[in-house]
């Protein structure tokens, strides 16, 4: 594969101009949602509350059938905040330990030495965890959730059946159709 890439030194290249595009798009997106929440005022949906931890609980009683009532979600379930914020703090964990190893020499003046090792370390396993996330969780819920097989359209469309929202957020169902009065099939999430 690296051979394919054009080289070891290619690879590399690669690998940190990907990691600054990362970075920057981190930035770009840390900053959007602060103007959003303190100068626009929009709500801050993806915060958990807690609900979304009796959201969590409640499900878990549902599947190991101790409770009969599904819990009802908002625009967004505990599931969907908890890979984001998982998103969030691993992204951070790779910018911190990969701005580290791309100048070792420098942070090493700053910090102690012995950090660098560990920065590898943790860089590694937060990759791992990361790829096992994605080939997991999220393949399941894209792809294999039996709801949405063989693979969730609305990432392309921006729209989900009106049946998927009631039946996946119907609190929100309730807040759209309160404010626009429609019955489309298709609703724009």
């Amino acid at each position: 594969m690296i051979r394919n890439m054009g080289g070891i030194d290619i690879t590399r290249w690669i690998h940190r101009i990907s990691g600054f595009l990362f970075a920057g798009l981190a930035v770009w997106h840390l900053t959007r949602a602060l103007y959003g929440v303190l100068i626009r005022h929009r709500t801050p949906y993806m915060i958990p509350t807690s609900k979304d931890f009796r959201d969590a609980i409640a499900t878990l009683r549902y599947y190991l059938r101790l409770s009969e009532q599904y819990p009802k979600f908002d625009r967004y379930d505990f599931r969907q905040k908890f890979e984001y914020f998982g998103m969030l703090m691993g992204g951070l964990v790779m910018i911190g330990t990969g701005f580290l190893l791309f100048a070792p020499v420098f942070f090493t003046k700053l910090l102690p030495a012995f950090l660098i090792p560990i920065a590898k370390t943790i860089h590694g396993y937060e990759a791992m965890l990361a790829l096992s996330v994605i080939l997991i969780w999220h393949t399941y819920g894209a792809h294999m959730n039996p709801d949405v097989f063989p693979f969730d359209g609305s990432i392309f469309t921006g729209k989900i059946s009106r049946e998927r929202m009631h039946h996946e957020h119907p609190m929100e169902l309730e807040r759209i159709e309160m404010a626009e009065d429609t019955n489309d099939e298709e609703i724009r999430v």
